[in-house]
């Protein structure tokens, strides 16, 4: 990320699912803490997309007709049909010059802040340089998502990344669609995995509260908790506008 940046860069504006509070609201702070230089702007997408359209058009008059008004982050880890959906509506009622990044996985940094969530919980070992799995007290751990079959699909790098920390097996499940956490569960039992603990790779607006720790009591598993508003995660979103800008 550039250290300085023209008047007329992009805003970087967050959309989030559900309201503007909570996890999407500390995430867009620590953002703004730590890139100065970049005009954060938050929108929480609700039922209709207004607000986020709001945003643009007025990330729109602060910049000339001509620039991109707005660099749009989506706080996802990967697809969702309703917040892609609502994301699109937005930009296109907007009608100001506007770039929509990727979710924020697949990536390293994901898998790193999945490693720190079973840690925090005693799920998972790490030394304390380079975060890689010294023991472990599970046998394997279950990625789980949200957003149907096509966000388990994407999470799939992720799984790989966690697994060579970890040195364990992990599996991708989906807590709203298949593949389901249950079948995984018997996938891992079948080659000899007692310990489970289930991993979920979401931020927290995404899903119900309890929605993961309800799936992995059915399983008879340990659940970390969501990412929430982790350091890693609001260096993610600002490593995808940056990668537009230098893109341009």
């Amino acid at each position: 990320m550039p250290s300085q940046l023209p008047p007329e860069a992009p805003a970087l504006v967050l959309a989030a699912l559900g309201d503007a509070s909570g996890t999407a609201a500390e995430l867009a702070a620590l953002i703004r803490g730590d890139n100065p230089q970049i005009q954060v702007r938050l929108a929480a997408l609700g039922e209709d997309g207004k607000e986020l359209t709001s945003e643009l058009e007025a990330a729109a008059r602060e910049r000339p007709e001509d620039a991109t008004a707005a660099i749009v982050v989506p706080l996802l880890t990967g697809p969702h049909p309703v917040a892609d959906r609502l994301i699109a509506a937005a930009v296109a009622a907007g009608k100001v010059s506007v770039t929509v990044t990727d979710p924020l996985g697949p990536h390293p940094l994901l898998a790193e802040a999945l490693h720190i969530r079973l840690s925090e919980r005693s799920l998972a070992r790490a030394d304390r340089m380079r975060l890689l799995n010294v023991s472990s007290p599970v046998d394997a751990v279950i990625l789980a998502t949200v957003g149907g079959e096509a966000a388990a699909a994407e999470a799939q790098p992720t799984a790989v990344l966690l697994a060579s920390r970890l040195t364990l097996p992990v599996l991708v499940a989906s807590l709203d669609s298949a593949p389901a956490v249950a079948d995984a569960a018997g996938r891992l039992r079948d080659i000899g995995a007692q310990r489970i603990a289930l991993s979920p790779c979401v931020l927290g607006p995404e899903a119900p509260p309890g929605l993961a720790s309800a799936a992995a009591e059915e399983i008879g598993a340990e659940c970390a908790d969501v990412l929430g508003a982790h350091d890693l995660i609001a260096d993610l979103a600002a490593r995808a506008y940056g990668s537009i800008l230098s893109a341009d």
